[in-house]
């Protein structure tokens, strides 16, 4: 999908949440992390959740109006504090960036 010349670019975040510290996990994501890179120019694609199986806990998908911007905000000092602090509660973190396609992306 294009946007004039730029291609959306979508960012996949998996991670296992940390069950001892659920709470305050619940209270980051949606008061500061989403608040916040929302502000940074990325939009909440999709939080899919995994109810069964061996696979991550949650993957997040936020999505940027191209490649560019998405490598600006994730080289940013901003970026990397919101990232330390979501990894204090959760463990198997991991990131990837991908041409942008609606739905369920691996």
């Amino acid at each position: 999908m294009q946007q004039g010349k730029q291609m959306l670019t979508k960012l996949m975040i998996t991670y296992d949440v940390n069950q001892t510290t659920i709470e305050e996990y619940r209270q980051f994501v949606l008061g500061e992390f989403l608040p916040a890179v929302q502000k940074m120019g990325l939009a909440v694609a999709e939080v899919w959740h995994t109810a069964y199986g061996d696979y991550p806990d949650r993957m997040t998908e936020l999505v940027s109006r191209d490649e560019e911007t998405m490598r600006r905000i994730l080289d940013s000092d901003e970026w990397n504090d919101l990232k330390t602090q979501l990894q204090e509660y959760v463990t198997e973190f991991g990131l990837k960036v991908v041409p942008y396609q609606p739905g369920f992306q691996m």
